[in-house]
This record gives structure tokens, C-alpha cells and sequence, in this order.
């Protein structure tokens, strides 16, 4: 849809770091092939807790292309986001120093920050914990970087040296969706030109265990960590944590197309909405996130019929799959029965502000390849999910629009459409 300005707005580069494989193109391999990459924590000894599965980024930053000095100055969340900019950057093929600073902007989303820096620096000023009054001196010079979320976007700005806006959103489970939201707003109204936007978590730590023990949201099913994550199946009993990073180019469509650029899709409309009803509880019927779902169609100017599929939030909780399908049918109506439904959790887990952004590039690829990713792991189907959720394999699909969605704790609901550039405007 146009905005106020006039202005669409396209992906025109992709990046990826996720479990699994660095890159997107390992990422999209690992996503249609049906292959999971769930498996028991190796970064510490888990054996204390509840949950002690999670899906892991083989990731060597020296490696990536990072500088021992960046290494040392960055948390890994943040490490995974300069990395992954990088790669969506030249993707892109843009000659950004070619291009205004002040009108390149952007917008990193993270739900939980330097995790990983901030729960090993306790650890190291606290001798273990031990110390009642830590001992700062024994910290990184970088703390305060840990500290504050935005040196993410600091970070990502000095990839390409831009100098408009730099914005990090954390709104729980759905800043990954909200931060390219945001961005596609600000090229649409014409604030920018040029937007790196995208997610970044690395929460893979014991204190994320911990908080997610103690409200038993996280599967106990370490026996078999490679089947853990069941969104949607009948056995279903939590998610598995994730980590990870998507990052995208996003330009204004005339723009792309003077260039030449390889355009991925349109970010046709978005929306986000709160239940304000409960921290970490839903609401059966779905309402708020069919309400989110309802005006990104508005603003892409489609109709339910439109969506060729809808990539789930799907985290394999009771609740969440339950609330989401109950949400689908409420907003797609009798099409909801007709349209493939996924959830990429199933095989990389959930990166929390992250993962966001890494399914809207899943949904980015289901429409390069015309191919849905698959729903792993389902065999049992829950007889109160009953649409269709690709189980186990990869599906052949000619997709033109896709809808993706997210759900987070504090009760943030967010829709994001995405639609061929080329598609007949309605």
C-alpha cells in the first residue's frame, strides 16, 4: 500500500544467522529440508534445570569476519547482528557511500539485550556469586555497551555509516516483527530512504533458563531434544529456546527498480496490538491478534483470500497454538481452512525478539522458491488445531502474499503482510 508519501517499501537484501547454519541460504536449506536443529545446551552445564534443550548457532566470530576488537567490544547478540547486516548489506548490491547518511536509518529489535555479556560479567565480578559486593574492576572495559540495548543499533549503524535514525524496539516476543514494522514506516513516509532493519537475541543463559523454568513455559523433554519443539501437535508441552539474527535492506520501490535491485517482496502492511489482559496469558479467542491480522490486510489493501500462507508464531505451548489458530480463523474466516500454516519453531526454536525477523526471512524465501517450509516434528495432530499445518515436509506452493505473526509476552500482538511486488494492485 502507499503511504502518505506515495512510497512502497521492498526487501532488497537478506541476511541470516541461525541455528543450524550461517547464511540465508543455509538457513532456507535447513527450513525445507525438514531438519531440526534443537539439541541439549552445550554452552554450560544445564543439568539443574527444567529445560536443558535449545537450539544453538555454531557461530565463530573470528571466523564471521569480526575483528578481535569487535569480539571484545560486543555481546554475541550484538556480535550476530553486525555479522548478519553485513550479509543482508551485499545482498542488497546498494554502494552505500554512495547514498546520503542522513537519510539511511536503523532499527534493530531485541527482547532481552546483552543476556549472555551481562549473566557472564555477573558471574566474573561476583566470583561466582559469592561476593555479595562485586568487585567492578574485574569487568570488560565494554560493560556499559552490555548494559544498554542501543549500542546495537549503534553497531549496525557503523556497518554502513548511517546517520538517520537508530532505533532499537523491544517489545518482548514480536520485536522482531515491530522493528521492520517500524522501519517500512519511516521509508514510507518518506523520513528515509534507505532502512537496515531486523532482530537480534542471544539468550541462551542460565538466568533464561531460570525465569523460563519458573513458569514452566519451556519444554522438559530432554530425553529427545531433537523432537522437543511440537508446535502444534497434540504432545506439545512448551518451546525450546532459540538464539539467532535476520536483517533486511529495505528501500522505497521506485528507488529499487532505478537501480536494478533484485527485489524479494513488498512489506505491504503491518499492525500491532495489545490484549491488555494478562503478562504471559492469552485470551482463547484470538480477538487481538485477529484484529492485528485484519488492519495489515487493510493496509495492504487484500483480502483474506489473498494470503497464500501464513507463517505461525507456533511456539508449541498450549496456549499460544490454541489462541493463534482460534485467531487465524477469526480474521481469515472460511480461507483460514483453505491456507498452509507453519511454524519454522519446530526446527530452530525460539529466539525471542529475534525470531520475528528470522520468520519474516522464512516467509521472504517461501515466496523467492514457492516453497512452505514445513511444521517438524507434527504427528499428532491437536484436534483443537485443526487447519493445516504442513507436517514434516516441505510443500510446493505458489505464494504471492504471505502472512507472518507474533505474540509476546506482555500481550503484544503483531501482524506483518508481505506481497510480490508485481501483484495486481486491488
Amino acid at each position: 500500500m502507499a503511504g502518505v508519501s506515495g512510497r512502497r517499501v521492498v526487501i532488497t537484501g537478506v541476511g541470516v544467522t541461525a541455528p543450524g547454519g550461517q547464511g540465508a541460504k543455509a538457513f532456507w536449506d535447513l527450513l525445507t529440508d525438514g531438519r531440526t536443529a534443537t539439541r541439549r545446551i552445550s554452552f554450560f552445564d544445564p543439568a539443574p534445570f527444567r529445560s536443558q534443550v535449545a537450539a544453538e548457532v555454531d557461530f565463530d566470530p573470528v571466523l564471521s569476519g569480526l575483528t578481535p576488537q569487535e569480539v571484545r567490544r560486543m555481546d554475541r547478540a550484538a556480535q550476530f547482528a553486525v555479522v548478519t547486516a553485513r550479509e543482508a548489506v551485499a545482498d542488497s548490491g546498494l554502494a552505500f557511500e554512495e547514498i546520503d547518511p542522513r537519510r539511511t536509518g536503523v532499527t534493530v529489535g531485541s527482547a532481552v539485550g546483552a543476556t549472555m555479556g551481562l549473566d557472564q560479567e555477573y558471574r566474573t565480578v561476583s566470583d561466582g556469586g559469592r561476593l555479595e559486593l562485586v568487585d567492578h574492576t574485574y569487568a570488560v572495559p565494554h560493560l556499559y555497551n552490555y548494559m544498554v540495548p542501543s549500542s546495537f543499533a549503534t553497531e549496525v549503524a557503523w556497518v554502513v555509516g548511517a546517520e538517520g535514525p537508530a532505533t532499537v524496539v523491544s517489545t518482548g516476543c514480536t520485536s522482531g516483527l515491530d522493528a521492520v514494522g517500524h522501519a517500512a514506516d519511516l521509508v514510507r513516509d518518506g523520513t528515509v530512504d534507505v532502512m537496515i532493519a531486523g532482530a537480534t537475541d542471544a539468550p541462551i543463559s542460565p538466568i533464561t533458563l531460570a525465569c523460563f523454568d519458573a513458569i514452566k513455559a519451556t519444554t522438559n523433554r530432554n530425553d529427545d531434544p531433537e523432537h522437543a519443539s511440537r508446535p502444534f501437535d497434540a504432545s506439545r508441552n512448551g518451546f525450546v529456546l532459540g538464539e539467532g539474527s535476520a536483517v533486511f535492506v529495505l528501500e522505497d520501490l521506485e528507488r529499487a527498480r532505478a537501480r536494478g535491485a533484485r527485489i524479494y517482496a513488498e512489506v505491504a502492511g503491518y499492525a500491532t496490538r495489545s490484549n491488555a489482559f494478562h503478562m504471559t496469558g492469552l485470551r482463547p479467542d484470538g480477538k487481538e491478534m485477529a484484529e492485528a491480522i485484519r488492519v495489515a490486510l487493510d493496509e495492504a489493501r487484500l483480502n483474506p483470500e489473498d494470503i497464500d500462507y501464513v507463517n505461525a508464531h507456533g511456539s508449541g505451548t498450549k496456549q499460544n497454538d490454541r489462541h493463534e489458530t482460534a485467531a487465524f480463523k477469526r480474521s481469515l474466516g472460511e480461507h483460514a481452512h483453505r491456507t498452509p500454516v507453519s511454524s519454522i519453531k519446530s526446527m530452530i526454536g525460539h529466539s525471542l525478539g529475534a525470531i520475528g525477523s528470522i520468520e519474516i526471512a522464512a516467509s521472504v524465501l517461501a515466496m523467492v522458491h514457492n516453497v512452505v517450509p514445513p511444521t517438524a516434528n507434527l504427528h499428532t495432530p491437536d484436534p483443537e488445531c485443526d487447519l493445516d499445518y504442513v507436517p514434516l515436509t516441505a510443500r510446493d506452493q505458489l505464494t504471492d502474499a504471505v502472512l507472518s505473526v507474533g505474540s509476546g509476552f506482555g500481550g503484544f500482538q503483531s501482524a506483518i503482510v508481505l506481497a510480490g511486488p508485481e501483484r495486481e494492485e486491488r
